[in-house]
């Protein structure tokens, strides 16, 4: 029994993180006792005394551990640590840490979580989005933009550059909005619930191309004259990365820069002769300024030493010699301008690279700081406006729509894909809207924002996926009153570009999060950077605050184990919703003890696992997500009747944690490890479980009724009443359903309780006149019901064309 004790003192020694002493005392204690004064067996007071003396020694005093302990393990790890390429390092080293490195620690500060201010609109901003935004979508037919003009009308590319589109991130003093990252992103998901085409075409001026880097990079000079000149539209700008052989390889760049000596404006200067060859360029085929990333090469040292000088970025105007902008790309069937570019032999002044000569080589460190900014904004904007229009108008088909006299809502296999969809979107924008609010505190988040590009993506493809299934055969026919067959075709191009899905999932999440996010890794890959006596102690003192951690991880994930997180920690204001921090707080303990032994085991040749870097960027991404939505229920004021929309996202969120453990503890690669692992963070097996029927059901409630909980989530979605808009028709006529609901009621009790009363199909005035006869209804009534009728016949049917159309058979070959 006392043995027993003396297990769980430890246990709980390791649960609370105690100091040294703490150890040395128990463990001191312990040895005396049962070397002394308990009746014990001879081999257990030994393997004591073989436990304390060591343990005593390497606790109390260090220079003997650095000696015995530290330099053994400070060798091996020298061994095992990947070794990182330059560009490997600098995408480690960008961007910076905040809620991801909270969850590394495995045990989560969630009152810093929730005291973050909520994102909110300044009445500039506000005004923008009811103003120009709203005129904006009014101006946009998406059937004629995509399968008629194939390309925006001139009168939107007018109106974009009069407001001010392409300038939301550019400061005031530069004649841009400055709008905040919450702001830009609302824009953007507005617009895409309207035009993906539209969407697009805004999206790209303010992110790289090259706004980004021009604002935290460019001189003076570049600043004063370009950033204007990309706000009236002056300039319409792209940014040229990906060519034919270097897509997710940027490093593997064939487009260069030689430094040579030319002439420029009638003077020899020093500069660089261009060659590139870039493809998928999004604005190319219009674009007047070209930002552009190559190597650089000094083969006659007129800058240095060195002959390679690495990725560089420069503006270059598309109308120098030598540079070619292709024809167009048609991204299946969206028609935002994309297209190939090229340059042969273009000499460009040093003064063209971005922040000037003193930038030279640093172009990747660049790109990957304000790629974490713009993945965080456009694509999570874009799948969350995918999310809300499928959410507004596949409830409000599911209410219109009947099939055997009810409406389809009501059936429990359409209410198990409405209910995904409205939980789903929910969490896009939960995730969405924390990640903004991160950039607007000044941080570049490169982890949430690759966790963002994959997962937000993922989702709207889950999402779009089941809004075509509810809406079936109305949403398999092309024609203008289709508003969700664009959105589903434009999924592909979200997947792939900003980092293809299969890399981002593979090698970014955790391949990045599992060094950067971590408090311990990266310190120790710099103390091990030199082999000397001052990296041995430095290393040393990090190895071992790391040691314990782990010893208090693996402490915690068992005990919140076994009692079903009971001791997870919650903030001040967790309210009603406590065992969702609780379980997070345990699943975060268990995914640093996870990640640590793996990244023990494995050492540099985890980056080539990526099945197993993809579980653990699993882990990592719905822990992330999970607290987003916590944090937005908590920012909304924790209304009720959001309350299973949380309970989906983090049920959801939940399940998904726990697959993920289970696929890398089934596949580990020492077995036995595994198994151990598993008994340590889930020793009563899978308990989390999917969001249940009840949940999914009571999700589609809110989704076909108007209710503050249907308008919080589809906030931001441009719709309205007009029964000539593709939307409009439907939301009009779910308006109208609902309205006539009482008086459909009637018509039911009539029909069975009535004598003599008997409904013609497809005749609804002559059925009503029948009621109005009978004194059931008023005349008014009647009418009511006909216009609900007609209204819910024009929403639900498709278009049909001659099938000679030209339009539908001409295949414009200038594309």
């Amino acid at each position: 029994m006392s043995f027993f004790i003396l297990i769980l003192a430890l246990i709980a020694l390791a649960y609370v993180g105690a100091p040294a002493i703490g150890w040395v005392a128990t463990l001191g204690v312990a040895t005396i006792y049962y070397s002394f004064f308990a009746d014990a067996p001879v081999w257990l007071a030994i393997m004591l005394w073989v436990l304390y003396i060591p343990t005593a020694v390497f606790l109390c005093i260090p220079r003997i551990r650095q000696r015995v302990l530290t330099k053994p393990i400070f060798s091996w790890y020298r061994k095992v640590l990947p070794p990182l390429s330059e560009t490997e390092r600098e995408a480690m080293e960008a961007g910076d840490v905040s809620w991801d490195g909270e969850l590394f620690t495995g045990k989560p500060n969630w009152d810093l979580l929730l005291e973050q201010e909520a994102p909110k609109y300044s009445p500039e901003e506000l005004a923008f989005l009811q103003g120009p935004v709203n005129d904006l979508c009014r101006m946009l037919d998406d059937w004629k933009i995509t399968h008629e003009s194939r390309d925006l009308p001139e009168e939107v590319w007018s109106f974009l550059k009069r407001e001010g589109f392409f300038g939301m991130i550019i400061p005031k003093k530069f004649g841009g909005h400055e709008f905040s990252a919450h702001a830009h992103s609302s824009i953007v998901m507005k617009i895409a619930t309207r035009s993906i085409s539209a969407a697009v075409t805004v999206m790209v001026p303010n992110s790289l191309g090259p706004a980004e880097l021009l604002l935290h990079y460019g001189t003076p000079r570049q600043q004063d004259y370009y950033l204007p000149r990309l706000v009236n539209g002056d300039e319409i700008p792209c940014f040229a990365l990906t060519g034919p052989v270097a897509g997710s390889d940027a490093g593997a760049l064939t487009d260069s820069g030689v430094v040579c000596k030319g002439m420029w404006d009638g003077k020899e200067t020093l500069g660089l002769r261009l060659n590139w060859e870039k493809r998928y360029i999004t604005l190319s085929p219009v674009a007047t300024l070209l930002g552009l990333a190559f190597k650089v090469f000094d083969p006659d040292h007129l800058l240095g030493e060195k002959e390679e000088l690495g990725i560089t970025c420069a503006l270059i105007p598309t109308s120098l010699d030598g540079v070619s902008i292709g024809t167009r790309h048609l991204p299946l069937t969206s028609v935002f301008m994309n297209g190939p570019t090229w340059g042969k032999d273009v000499f460009i002044p040093l003064g063209f690279i971005i922040g000037g000569a003193e930038n030279v080589g640093k172009g990747w460190r660049m790109l990957m700081n304000c790629l974490s900014v713009g993945r965080s904004i456009s694509l999570p904007a874009l799948s969350t406006g995918a999310g809300k229009l499928s959410a507004l108008s596949s409830g409000a088909y599911a209410r219109v729509r009947q099939q055997f006299g009810v409406p389809i809502g009501q059936f429990e296999g359409i209410q198990e894909a409405l209910g995904h969809v409205g939980g789903l979107t929910y969490l896009l924008d939960a995730g969405r809207l924390f990640t903004a609010g991160l950039v607007d505190r000044g941080l570049k988040p490169s982890v949430p924002s690759a966790i963002l590009k994959y997962h937000n993506t993922e989702i709207m493809r889950t999402v779009i996926g089941h809004a075509m299934d509810i809406h079936a055969g109305r949403a398999v026919i092309a024609g203008p009153r289709n508003y969700i067959a664009s959105v589903y075709q434009a999924i592909p191009i979200s997947i792939t570009v900003e980092g293809a899905n299969i890399l981002t999932r593979s090698l970014m999440i955790f391949g990045q999060g599992g060094i950067r996010c971590h408090p311990f890794i990266l310190k120790e890959m710099k103390t091990i950077e030199h082999d000397n006596e001052e990296s041995l102690v430095a290393f040393d003192d990090v190895f071992f605050q790391h040691f314990k951690a782990g010893i208090q991880m693996a402490a915690r994930s068992l005990v919140l184990g076994l009692t079903h997180s009971a001791f997870g920690e919650t903030p001040k204001s967790a309210g009603n919703v406590a065992v969702y921090y609780k379980h997070l707080s345990r699943l975060s303990s268990a995914f640093f003890l996870l990640a640590n032994v793996t990244m023990a085991i494995l050492g540099g040749k985890l980056k080539f696992k990526e099945s197993t870097s993809a579980r653990l960027g699993d882990i990592l991404s719905y822990l992330y997500l999970a607290s987003t939505a916590l944090k937005h229920y908590h920012d909304e004021g924790q209304q009720q009747q959001d309350r299973v929309f949380l309970d989906y996202s983090v049920q959801y969120c939940l399940y998904k944690i726990q697959e993920a453990m289970l696929d890398l503890l089934n596949q580990f690669p020492i077995p036995v490890i595994g198994f151990l692992l598993k008994i340590i963070v889930m020793p009563f097996g899978a308990l989390f479980k999917k969001p249940l029927d009840k949940t999914l059901q009571g999700i589609v409630r809110q989704l076909m009724q108007i209710s503050p909980a249907r308008e919080r989530l589809v906030e931001g979605v441009y719709y309205n009443l007009d029964p000539k808009d593709p939307i409009g028709k439907m939301e009009n006529a779910f308006r109208h359903v609902l309205a006539a609901e009482h008086l459909e009621k009637k018509v039911k009790s009539a029909l069975r309780n009535v004598p003599g009363i008997e409904f013609k199909k497809r005749n609804g005035e002559e059925n009503y006149q029948k009621l109005v006869a009978q004194k059931i209804f008023t005349a008014e009534e009647a009418k009511q019901l006909q216009e609900k009728d007609a209204l819910v016949w024009d929403a639900i049917q498709v278009d049909d064309f001659e099938w000679k159309d030209a339009k539908l058979n001409h295949i414009d070959r200038s594309f």
